[in-house]
Parts: C-alpha cells; structure tokens; sequence
C-alpha cells in the first residue's frame, strides 16, 4: 500500500508542478496588464519546449538505447555528467537569449520575469506536473488492488513482450512503494527552486540584451546553468557504486537541496536587484 504521506505528497507536489505555474502566469499578468506578459510567458515556454524537449532529450533518449552509451555513462560517470551539464546550460542558455532577441525592441523587465516564469513553468509541468498525474493515478490502482490486477492481466497477453511489460510494471509499483515519503514532497520543493533560477536567469539575459551586453550576460547564465546541473549530479552519483557509495541517499539528498535552495536564495536576489535597476533605468 502506498502509506497516506506518499499520497499527499504525490498530490502536493502535483498542485505545486501542474497548476502552480498557471495560477503564477495568471497572477502576474493580472498584476502587470499591458506588459506583454502573456507574450513573453509563451516565449519563454516555448524556448524550453523547443530546445530541451524536442531535440535535446530526445537525442539523449536515442543515445541511452545503446550499448556503447551506457557502458560509458557507468563507467566514465564525472565525464558523463559533465557533458549533460555542458549540452543542458548550452541548450538553456541558446533558449534564453533567442527568446530576449525576440522581445528586444519593447522589452521591459515584466517580461523578463516572465519569460523566466514560462521557461521553468513548462519544465515543471512537463517533467514533474504530467509524471504525478501518473503516480497517482498509479498510487490509487495500487491501494485498490487494480494495478496487481492489471500486472496478471498483462502477463496473460499473448503477445511476446509480455514479460518485459510486466517488469516494468512491477518496477512501477516498487518505485511507489519503496520511495521515501519526504522524496515526493522535495519534488515540489525542487520545482520551485528551479523556477526561481529559471526566472533570474531569463530576467539576467534579458537585461543584458537590453543593455547590449549579451555576451556577458549570456556568459553568466551558462557558468551558473553548469554550475547547478553538474553538482547536483554528481553529489547523487557519490550515494551511488559509480562513484563508489561514499555517501548515503539521505547524506546526498540533504547536500544537494542545500545547495539549491542556497541557489534560489541567490536568484531571488538577483530578481530584485535587476527589476529595481531595470525600473529606474527605463524610467517606468
């Protein structure tokens, strides 16, 4: 049975991802009518959609079906995570500052916000909102017994796959059993630390695109974007026999949300400081 904490949390954590992002959007837009909030909200949404899941992931995708590939990741894992560092800040960053050219000619700080807003909004629907819609739909057939009902189901098929489904099931259902319930509730918290940072990187961009300063701006925002994506995996790999379980799960789990709340903590600042000087310098 999946206890009654992993539910709640698998259902907070779907609030926080699936309709925390529209209600944000809806929100400012509200707050700052006639900004183009909503245009810069689908930009950003859209530089992400483009980039990350229509050629980045999918390419990684076609990649981990090989042999060759995962050897590699197992057996080279700092490389590996230094070059999904690397392609994810690149990718990030290339999204980031095509979406500023987009908007430059009118471009305020509103729309820098909420570039940034679309941008990790749609990542936090995408990869974590539209996964707890499963893993609750998941968790409910589990407590009611339809999912072990569906597995006997599926092992019956006279189809030759129909081992390999059932694995994957099982390995479903394990995933939801075995899962630490605090784990369900970090994956809110994570989301809402990534749109914090997702949000001052766009508005840094922005900013220095509208300062014609784009190289250094877009310098900065890939340097933090490496930054973010090749700590926290490794600091996991270190709870892990890639890196030679140096560390607990718990141990990880603890240095890793440290760090990005540490992160957002800094990308709150950094909204303020550019919205108060982008403010002042427009004169709005």
């Amino acid at each position: 049975m999946v206890s009654t904490g992993a539910f709640i949390g698998i259902i907070v954590t779907l609030i926080i991802t699936l309709l925390g992002p529209i209600v944000a959007a809806i929100v400012y837009s509200v707050k700052n009518k006639g900004k183009g909030v909503w245009t810069a909200w689908l930009l950003g949404a859209a530089g992400f959609f483009v980039l990350q899941v229509l050629i980045r992931v999918p390419v990684l995708n076609v990649l981990g079906t090989f042999s060759w590939f995962q050897s590699f990741a197992e057996n080279h894992y700092m490389v590996y995570c230094l070059i999904l560092a690397m392609t994810a800040a690149l990718f990030e960053v290339v999204a980031r500052f095509a979406v500023a050219k987009i908007l430059q000619k009118n471009m305020n700080y509103q729309q820098g916000v909420a570039a940034g807003l679309g941008h990790g909004g749609i990542e936090a629907i995408i990869l974590i909102g539209m996964t707890y819609v499963n893993n609750l739909l998941y968790a409910a057939m589990i407590n009611s017994g339809a999912f072990d009902a569906t597995i006997a189901q599926t092992g019956a098929l006279p189809v030759p796959n129909a081992t390999e489904l059932v694995d994957q099931l099982n390995q479903i259902k394990a995933a939801l059993l075995e899962t630490p319930t605090y784990a369900f509730y970090l994956a809110g918290y994570e989301r809402i630390l990534c749109v914090l940072f997702h949000t001052a990187m766009s508005l840094l961009v922005c900013y220095m695109v509208y300062k014609k300063k784009a190289l250094l701006g877009v310098g900065i925002a890939f340097a933090a974007h490496f930054f973010v994506d090749f700590v926290s995996p490794v600091i996991n790999g270190l709870a892990t026999p890639y890196l030679g379980n140096v560390i607990s799960q718990e141990t990880a789990y603890v240095l890793v949300y440290g760090i990005l709340t540490a992160v957002a903590v800094g990308a709150i600042v950094v909204i303020g400081k550019i919205c108060k000087k982008w403010k002042n310098e427009s004169g709005m």
